[in-house]
């Protein structure tokens, strides 16, 4: 697999200027130190990392990003994360980055980011890109290279590709250790269960159906 695609400027930019802009990003900024790189070795107390003693340029620059990725995995999707606990200059910056690769005719589970947006541009492939309102509203397309998305806070979404090669996608979240919800994990693979009958109720189905998705989801 060849390493991350070239992007032109701009679109990096813009990606950036949209989460940086994110007025839920005031939250993370300390107006009395100018950064705040996490000590990984230290033991994280209810407000995170304590900061390095000492920092140096290294400190500031990842290329995590370029390792190469391999989707021939039962999921078809692979991820290469720049959060805090592989790039510590990003602590408390509330951003994250991702390459992302997904095979040919592969499918991210629908899945949501509590409290924080994600913004992306797709850097070559053809990928069907959606999200749900919380009034049941599904807004989608598919983009392609050059094409930019923007998913608003917490709401759920998925992204297919539709195209005959792999996918490549670059991300931004506006946190620097952003949560997963995997719709379809939370409810058939919750420890402990959901109870069949409820989920049987829910769906209006059977217990083999029941059965049937959690194996599914399980492999």
């Amino acid at each position: 697999m060849a390493n991350v695609p070239q992007i032109s400027s701009s679109i990096l930019l813009t990606l950036c200027f949209t989460l940086f802009t994110n007025p839920a990003l005031s939250d993370h900024l300390n107006p009395l130190q100018d950064f705040c790189v996490a000590d990984l070795q230290a033991t994280p107390s209810n407000t995170g990392y304590p900061c390095k003693s000492q920092v140096t340029s290294e400190d500031f620059f990842y290329s995590g990003l370029s390792t190469p990725l391999n989707t021939s995995n039962p999921k078809g999707v692979a991820a290469n994360r720049a959060n805090l606990m592989t790039f510590p200059g990003l602590n408390t910056m509330g951003i994250s980055m991702y390459n992302v690769a997904v095979a040919a005719g592969v499918a991210n589970p629908p899945h949501s980011h509590p409290g924080v947006t994600e913004a992306g541009v797709v850097v070559s492939g053809s990928v069907l890109i959606g999200f749900l309102t919380n009034n049941y509203t599904l807004y989608s397309k598919v983009a392609g290279p050059g094409d930019m998305f923007v998913i608003p806070p917490g709401l759920i979404h998925y992204e297919m590709n539709v195209g005959k090669t792999e996918a490549r996608l670059l991300t931004v979240v506006a946190s620097e250790l952003p949560s997963e919800v995997l719709v379809p994990h939370t409810l058939f693979l919750a420890k402990p269960a959901i109870p069949d009958f409820v989920l049987m109720k829910i769906f209006k189905t059977d217990g083999k159906t029941i059965n049937m998705l959690r194996s599914k989801l399980t492999n």
